[in-house]
């Protein structure tokens, strides 16, 4: 086994280490979430703190780590005896991204179960994690239902396996750990709240600290055992104190006031139910015991509020994480008791005691408001088919768009005076408000990774049939082995009651469930979309499009199109916020070079197919179905547009067309697709019910209007 880094020499990072070393005090502290950008350490100091963990007895032999002076009662290797254990160190267990429920949980010997009545048990990871620390590396990655399992086995403090009615029961109390790049996706808000603390964490700044990061990393690759035994002194100090801090805890008093604080800062945040309370109790009294006291302060609950809130004021994956610490002062001073609520708790370090977690603030990342959203870049009308001049009538900025009727020149600004300089671009407008959109989906049976948009074969779902099973039996279709087994028994010998089951009888159950899909966004920001004032409504559309992926477990990509060209604005990722921060900063204007950008679309599924072979592209097209720029544009559209019916890759388009005369481009372009059209309106769930509302409307006013008239 390599030497790992010392916990005590990472540089900085005192938030980090501040989490990890509580949890090593009190397990019950729920964990550690720990986000940042890669290169931050995050892994070093998870590694690190394994060979901090004091050392734990076992009972000889058992292959879940039971404690000798009380070992578990259903410990599926037991009964165990009290008496001496045997020393050995906590492990440290790591769960890899791509691993199967059977690896986590552990795996049940169905066949053994059925023929031979033995309930042939193999554990998983979370036993081997009992009284140790579990290591997720990129948890966000980690399937939902992985992370479901983990979090109610850490929650509950136990794991259990059940299989056709065979159920297994072991202890599994670890220290959970979780490392994440938020590029790369958040977790679910419901999954955030299961992780007891969160550190945010970053590359220092400071030209001093990284130079003394890169100098004990060249050490320690250059001579691991060397540098190892250099900070020995600490990290044994570290351990000693990690065993007094356990000891004491017991002995820590969580008074009225603290308790009181704890509540209003809370309330005051307005988190969700009443997880958040109980972990910061618990890490105000860790804090205390870390710091050799056995009264919790008003500055234990500070700093605990730093660690267990912010995660959790997250509603949706567009907010920003954070805590304003304003605010959180504002209301321990208002409700501090006779604790003085001064000063920084102890940490590893003569630190400041900051918290490193930044300030939400009240920025949303966008632009300022377009003062004059009918500026440069507009257009409408019907473009020239080849592409040619239209005979003078142009919207002054080179897009080849036609002003629709009432509406000002693309030169000229609606007071009438001359738009400033670079105004063929509009600055960016913000988005509407998002709304619930209707289900769009990819049609017949996919395989993909789970998710909860379209159809697919899947490992968890609704049974759906059986076959013979192709490896290892995983999930029993009981009626189904029974069902092959009945017309042999009398060949076997049975004549009585009961079942004789051989191996060739079993069936493995096949399941139907959710996929997720990779959404593709191919979205048209040229002047005609902004000349009318329906940038604002296609942005908000869009960002409901990305709501409803994020919450259907999609992988999103966006590519624009405007001026003379097509780009990928955001490459194929599980992060639809940083979709929603191109999409907020999106300039339009220019002309329409529609084919360019379903050109775009098509490479870039091209490679995604290459990288991720089984997940299946949805493509969402947003425009008006306007094409303009080059020669025979229309034309090149419509062939472009084929490629992705011949390769039948399902795709909607949005149809931002308004007015009252309409082209119906749109539904054009979406018969070249092989897709469907939507309207702006059509996309919103509740279309059907409100289109319902307007014909009883009008069912009303005709009854009266009926009325009138016999009057």
């Amino acid at each position: 086994m390599s030497t790992p880094f010392p916990f005590t020499a990472v540089v900085g990072q005192d938030d980090l280490r501040l989490a990890l070393l509580l949890n090593a005090v009190s397990p019950a502290v729920g964990g550690v979430l720990v986000r940042g950008e890669k290169g931050t350490a995050k892994s070093t100091a998870v590694r690190a703190l394994s060979a901090l963990m004091p050392q734990v007895d076992v009972v000889p032999g058992c292959r879940f780590s039971c404690a000798p002076d009380a070992p578990d009662p259903a410990c599926p290797d037991g009964p165990h005896e009290v008496g001496p254990g045997v020393p050995r160190p906590a492990r440290m267990v790591e769960l890899p991204v791509g691993a199967s429920e059977d690896r986590l949980v552990g795996a049940l010997d169905i066949e053994r179960a059925l023929s031979e009545g033995v309930k042939a048990f193999e554990p998983g990871l979370l036993a081997d994690a009992h009284r140790g620390l579990l290591y997720v590396d990129e948890v966000n990655l980690l399937h939902d239902h992985l992370v479901d399992l983990l979090l109610d086995a850490a929650a509950m403090g136990a794991s259990y396996v059940e299989r056709e009615g065979v159920s297994v029961r072991h202890a599994a109390r670890f220290l959970l750990v979780g490392t994440m790049n938020p590029e790369e996706g958040e977790l679910r808000p419901q999954l955030l709240d299961r992780f007891g603390l969160t550190v945010e964490v970053a590359a220092s700044r400071e030209p001093d600290q990284r130079v003394e990061v890169v100098r004990r990393r060249l050490a320690y690759d250059d001579d691991p055992e060397g540098f190892a035994t250099r900070w020995a002194d600490e990290e044994s100090d570290v351990r000693a104190r990690i065993v007094a801090a356990r000891k004491l805890l017991p002995s820590v008093r969580l008074g009225d006031g603290a308790l009181l604080q704890i509540a209003a800062t809370c309330a005051a945040f307005e988190v969700d139910g009443m997880r958040a309370d109980i972990v910061m109790a618990r890490t105000a009294t860790a804090l205390a015991a870390w710091a050799g006291r056995t009264d919790v302060l008003a500055e234990d609950v500070r700093q605990a509020a730093l660690l267990a809130l912010p995660h959790r004021r997250r509603r949706n994956p567009f907010d920003a994480p954070g805590l304003d610490e304003d605010k959180l002062d504002e209301t321990l001073e208002e409700f501090a008791g006779d604790e003085d609520g001064s000063g920084a708790p102890e940490g590893l370090d003569d630190t400041d005691g900051t918290d490193g977690s930044g300030d939400s603030g009240d920025s949303d990342g966008s632009g300022d408001d377009d003062p004059d959203p009918d500026g440069p870049g507009g257009g409408g009308g019907r473009p020239p088919q080849d592409g040619s001049d239209d005979g003078g009538v142009d919207g002054g900025d080179g897009s080849g768009e036609v002003p629709a009727q009432g509406e000002a020149p693309a030169n000229e600004s609606e007071n009438g005076r001359a738009p400033s300089p670079g105004a063929g671009e509009q600055s960016p407008v913000r988005a509407a408000e998002p709304f619930r959109t209707k289900v769009l989906s990819v049609p017949g049976l996919g395989e993909g990774a789970a998710g909860r948009r379209s159809r697919a074969r899947t490992e968890h779902g609704r049974t759906t049939g059986a076959r013979r099973p192709r490896g290892a039996l995983t999930k029993l279709h009981l009626a189904a082995t029974v069902q092959a087994a009945a017309p042999h028994q009398r060949a076997r010998g049975r004549s009585g009651p009961g079942l004789v089951v051989r191996r060739d009888d079993l069936r493995q159950a096949t399941r139907e469930g959710r996929e997720g899909n990779l959404v593709l966004f191919v979205v048209d920001a040229s002047g005609s979309m902004a000349a009318r004032q329906r940038m604002s409504a296609v942005k908000g559309a869009v960002l409901s499009l990305l709501l409803d992926a994020y919450q259907r477990r999609d992988k999103v990509g966006l590519v624009t199109f405007r001026g003379s060209a097509a780009e990928v604005a955001l490459p194929p990722t599980s992060s639809v916020d940083a979709a929603a921060v191109r999409l907020e900063s999106l300039p339009t204007g220019g002309r329409t070079p529609l084919a360019a950008g379903l050109l775009r679309a098509h490479d870039v599924l091209r490679v995604e197919r290459l990288r991720d072979p089984a997940r299946r592209p949805l493509v969402v097209l947003v425009t008006d179905g306007r094409a303009t720029g080059g020669p025979e544009p229309v034309a090149l559209a419509g062939r472009a547009a084929r490629l992705f019916a011949a390769d039948k890759v399902a795709s909607v388009v949005v149809d931002c067309e308004s007015g009252l005369v309409r082209l119906g481009l749109a539904g054009q372009l979406a018969g070249e697709l092989g897709g469907t059209a939507v309207t702006l309106d059509e996309l919103r769930a509740d279309s059907i019910a409100g289109l319902v509302r307007d014909v009883q409307s009008s069912s009303r006013g005709n009854s009266q209007g009926n009325s009138r008239k016999a009057a």
